[in-house]
């Protein structure tokens, strides 16, 4: 007999029936004692929870929304809001060692050039925050948020910090954030998804729709993709031939059937599955309703810069606007312009990044402006930020430079608005080229950890039991930033 044959007889023996009942009858033992302690339970998983508060808060919550504002790619801070004049004057020098010797980068290598800031600062507001002039109309709403200028992340490349950033996990199959939110509090409209994702910048983000995925939780609870442009939701509209009647019928028909392998197969997730199918009937009428701004009156079109019809940033903020007087509990806006490596000209953080501040910098400040001046900023938490930062070393990928920045995982900035946010605050400084975080120096988690605090939960407790195990949304880490909060 040789090695092969004998190989293939030894694995034939290991999947065999009598192998599986001769030597894996503890392994049975084991799942049957799961399921009888309840391991793995899903009950709350069902469409007679999709739709009302979960767990419910642990404690009153300061706000009803979240506006998560990211903008992939990884905005520098040196070039919006990390003021450092000592970083202008050693413009073109060489690299210390220290800062590159056992360090990962994504692509510098050797002894990079340090790069000065391409923008001009000045002071803001009562508070005097540094802002660039990349951003002149946000300038005039720093007295309105909280600027985290030492956050810091474990990733450095786009999909894995993207997914730390949203789901508490460089890898895939996580709850995202706005999933973990709705499965806590639920919707307070039933017509329209808990959770709800916008894109711009063209392309789709380095993550994906995992992003905004449910992971492991029940699918109903994951984001809803809409568009500002065309069908709100691909497929909302019904064939030429199909009118609402008929349509109601085939949902009907379905669903029963759906029902039918539920109460035999047992499986919860077809509950969630019927609940989609309806969910998606009412959004028919009650989506394109939400997701039409034309009947915006011409001064708040001129506020945000939006224009009706076209996929753009402006029209997103608006919509999320429009999102939160509806009820939704979750909104994500992706701008996807944001990765500036400078390998062409444009690209950088000179003319590249300057165009990218334009399409985003007037629709943010009318946003802020908006929900103030109708009393939803005091239920409305606003984030802005990235996955990661950039370097304050120059990265000539191509030999030609062309202003660009590598990313940088130790130090980036975001900001926070509204719902019980302290004002014009700043928390966190980097040292004198941006490198470090050397005071207040806060991490993905701890955002994470802060923004369910302002939805009422304590970031410990709200857990979801999967393959044995609680799970949570920042894992066994974080905490919540307590010195920006009122």
């Amino acid at each position: 007999m040789s090695i092969w044959e004998e190989a293939y007889l030894r694995k034939a023996h290991y999947n065999s029936r009598r192998h599986f009942l001769k030597k894996c009858t503890s392994g049975l033992g084991a799942l049957a004692l799961g399921s009888l302690m309840g391991c793995g339970n899903q009950s709350r998983s069902g469409m007679e929870n999709a739709f009302i508060p979960g767990q419910g808060p642990h404690f009153a919550p300061k706000a009803k929304s979240v506006i998560f504002l990211h903008m992939a790619g990884g905005p520098s801070h040196l070039e919006l809001f990390d003021f450092k004049p000592t970083l202008q004057k050693l413009h073109g020098k060489d690299t210390p060692a220290s800062l590159m010797e056992g360090k990962e980068f994504a692509f510098l290598k050797g002894t990079p050039k340090l790069l000065g800031p391409q923008a001009n600062f000045a002071q803001y507001g009562e508070s005097g925050a540094f802002v660039s002039d990349y951003l002149p109309e946000f300038a005039q709403m720093v007295d309105e948020v909280s600027f985290l200028k030492a956050m810091h992340t474990n990733e450095f490349n786009h999909a894995p910090a993207q997914l730390f950033m949203h789901t508490g996990s460089p890898r895939l199959g996580k709850p995202s954030m706005g999933a973990w939110s709705v499965y806590g509090l639920g919707s307070e409209n039933k017509d329209l998804p808990g959770y709800v994702v916008l894109t711009s910048g063209g392309g789709a983000i380095s993550a994906g729709k995992s992003a905004w995925g449910s992971g492991f939780l029940p699918t109903v609870y994951q984001g809803v993709q809409c568009r500002s442009q065309g069908d709100p939701v691909l497929f909302l509209s019904n064939p030429a031939s199909i009118d609402e009647r008929l349509r109601k019928k085939s949902i009907d028909a379905i669903n029963q059937i759906n029902q039918l392998e539920y109460e035999e197969a047992g499986d919860p997730e077809i509950l969630t599955r019927i609940s989609q199918y309806e969910l998606a009937f009412r959004m028919q009428t009650s989506v394109p309703e939400t997701m039409n701004i034309n009947d915006e009156p011409a001064h708040i079109h001129q506020m945000y810069g939006t224009e009706p019809g076209k996929a753009s940033f402006a029209n997103n903020c608006l919509l999320a606007r429009r999102l939160v007087e509806k009820g939704v509990r979750f909104i994500q806006l992706f701008d996807n312009r944001w990765d500036t490596h400078g390998v062409g000209a444009g690209n950088g953080v000179g003319s590249g990044m300057r165009r990218s501040c334009k399409a985003i910098d007037q629709p943010i400040a009318a946003l802020l402006k908006d929900l103030k001046q109708r009393g939803l900023l005091e239920e409305t938490l606003v984030v802005w930020g990235g996955e990661f930062g950039r370097t304050p070393m120059m990265e000539a990928r191509t030999g030609e430079g062309f202003d660009g920045r590598d990313h940088h995982l130790e130090a980036f900035t975001m900001w926070m608005a509204g719902a019980g946010v302290k004002k014009g605050m700043v928390h966190g400084t980097t040292d004198e080229i941006g490198y470090y975080g050397i005071d207040g120096r806060t991490h993905v988690h701890d955002l994470q950890a802060t923004i369910l605090e302002r939805l009422g939960f304590d970031h410990e407790k709200l857990t979801y039991e999967f393959q044995g195990r609680n799970f949570r949304l920042t894992d066994v880490h974080g905490k919540v930033i307590r010195e920006i909060l009122s």
